[in-house]
């Protein structure tokens, strides 16, 4: 058996868990039928693994592909030659990045060295993603969802890869209709919701009108009402700026370890409000950074040495993602404290938020930043919200290059890690200088150009 026919024998192998299924019912029902003796031909003849791999190939309509050691494509399906519009003839044998370019939203080739098989080559380490495009070999940009993983030797090193990948273009378009749709709703329902408050609030008001006690309280739970609802038209408003990328954001030169004191001096009163201790340290040890390194240490508070954590990211953004795991963390805790901390590492900032409350169920975790997401058990359900909050912080953070996770054990309480990229100080002290420069600039070229 050569080489070639063993590779296909793997990849067979790999994905016949995908369909097995599928040629199982397809068999079960030609075995009850009138075509019980074609069935049964089909089934011994199955039983020839190279003819076994041959058929889910050609029938998947996923695309497949394998690329040797040497970024040569090798297997090349006819699912994948749907998707891409080159011939599998054509295909075999060429560089994977002849066929697979990799482009972003407008068309633009992503730079090589960050492509996912580059990546892949180079770390060796699954790459999942649901948000890609690529170029077919008509100049036609298909949206992408694929995996690929790493074939490795004995020592670890990748000797190939093989991809699974499917045309998402009728599924993204759909989802671009149902966000615009909820962005144009919310937007318009904000204004009537907005007013409807505002008049609330007057009747509230002891020196606008009076009304006994019993109409106070219907108005009072009328107000709280109407004031969720405006938070939740806000929420669908920023998920859908999020997702097509529309999203302010206005990065600067941040000093996190300065900020984030303010933002928790802030933020301590409703966690105090509800008989929760608050804590807040900067260079802890509650992170689960992998290779911890000595810090710079170049600010000093007080008498005690303190690390400059510097990165690039838009305050108040910021603060938005830090300001709903805290309410998060204060409304699910009942009893003991909140702890705030920051540390990292040279590559590093990371902020982390920990609490005494009932913990996250393991299952719940991997959906937690998606949207509309909510735990469901008795604490949640009694607890307001949008489910919308955590998927907005995931967006927020990933504007930066950052990451947002959580680690949590029912009965434990819960830790969210949020890590951002870390600038040195003399990196971000020459970013100042040319932020300052820019803003100083920036009134004289308005004023020139109107």
């Amino acid at each position: 058996m050569d080489t070639h026919t063993l590779l296909i024998i793997g990849v067979g192998l790999a994905v016949a868990g995908i369909v097995s299924s599928a040629i199982f019912q397809y068999l079960h029902k030609r075995a009850n039928g009138s075509g019980a003796k074609k069935a049964s031909v089909l089934a011994s003849s199955l039983r020839d693994e190279k003819l076994k791999s041959s058929i889910i190939l050609n029938a998947i309509e996923d695309g497949v592909i394998l690329v040797d050691e040497q970024q040569v494509i090798q297997l090349f399906n006819p699912g994948a030659a749907k998707i891409t519009g080159w011939k599998v003839e054509e295909a075999r044998g060429l560089a994977w990045q002849s066929v697979l370019k990799f482009v972003d939203k407008k068309g633009e080739a992503i730079d090589e060295t960050v492509s996912p098989l580059t990546k892949l080559f180079k770390e060796g380490e699954t790459i999942r993603n649901n948000d890609a495009n690529i170029l077919t070999k008509s100049g036609k940009i298909i949206a992408l969802s694929f995996v690929f993983s790493p074939l490795l030797d004995d020592q670890k090193n990748v000797n190939g890869v093989v991809g699974i990948f499917r045309d998402v273009s009728e599924e993204r378009q759909a989802e671009q209709q149902r966000a615009e749709f909820i962005s144009t709703a919310s937007h318009e329902m904000r204004t009537p919701v907005a007013a409807i408050e505002g008049y609330l609030a007057l009747a509230l008001n002891d020196k606008v009108s009076t009304i006994d006690s019993r109409a106070h309280d219907y108005l009072e739970k009328a107000h709280a009402s109407t004031q969720h609802l405006g938070k939740l038209f806000q929420d669908l408003l920023t998920s859908a700026k999020a997702e097509d990328g529309r999203l302010t954001s206005h990065p600067s030169v941040l000093e996190v370890g300065a900020w984030l004191e303010q933002v928790v001096s802030d933020l301590k009163f409703s966690a105090e409000k509800k008989g929760l201790f608050m804590e807040f340290t900067v260079g802890g040890n509650g992170t689960s950074i992998d290779a911890r390194q000595t810090d710079e240490v170049t600010g000093i508070t007080g008498k005690t040495l303190r690390p400059l954590y510097y990165t690039h990211a838009d305050p108040d953004r910021l603060r938005e993602v830090v300001t709903n795991v805290f309410d998060n963390a204060v409304k699910y805790t009942e009893t003991g404290k909140v702890s705030v901390g920051l540390t990292g590492n040279n590559q590093v900032v990371q902020i982390y938020i920990r609490d005494t409350g009932p913990g996250i169920p393991r299952e719940d975790i991997g959906h937690l930043f998606q949207k509309f997401y909510r735990v469901d058990n008795s604490a949640t359900r009694t607890i307001g919200g949008t489910g919308l909050g955590l998927f907005i912080c995931r967006k927020i953070i990933e504007l930066y290059g950052g990451r947002i996770w959580v680690e949590s054990e029912v009965g434990k309480g819960s830790t969210f890690f949020i890590n951002l990229p870390r600038l040195d100080t003399q990196k971000a002290e020459q970013m100042q200088a040319s932020e300052a420069k820019s803003s100083t600039l920036t009134p004289i070229t308005s004023l020139s150009s109107s």
